[in-house]
This record gives C-alpha cells, structure tokens and sequence, in this order.
C-alpha cells in the first residue's frame, strides 16, 4: 500500500506539472491560432487526461485497500 501511496503522490505532481503544459498550450493556440499549435494543444491535453485516469485509478486502489485493511482490523479486533 505504501508503493501505491508513492505512486499516487508521483502521479499528482506530475499531473500539476502536465495540466500547467497543456494550459500554456491551450494559450499558445488561442493567441498563435495556427493548425500545429492547436494540434500541441490537442495532445497536451489528452496527455493530461490520461495522467488524470491513472491518477484516479490509482486512488481508487489506494481506497479500496484501505477498506480492505480497515474490515480486517475490524474483524481482528471483534475476535
């Protein structure tokens, strides 16, 4: 659980850094308004949004294993 906590914690920041990215390029197609900077911003953000799943993929194990953790000293402290 505690690698899994380490990965959550890479995830985030890494996910700041990558959503920081696209919303540059999401500017610099806005202001530029050309085909390559619209497609940098397309693929910044879809980058982003898979970083974003996984993020929250990963959180979602973290919860389950805590679950699980927290039912079985439930039922060890029960016995």
């Amino acid at each position: 659980m505690n690698a899994l906590r380490g990965d959550l914690r890479i995830c985030e920041e890494q996910l700041v850094q990558v959503s920081e990215e696209a919303d540059e390029c999401r500017l610099r197609a806005l202001v530029s308004e050309t085909p390559l900077a619209e497609r940098e911003y397309r693929e910044a953000q879809r980058h982003a949004d898979r970083l974003r799943r996984h993020r929250d993929e990963v959180a979602d194990r973290v919860a389950r294993l805590e679950a699980d953790q927290d039912a079985l000293l439930d039922q060890f402290s029960a016995s």
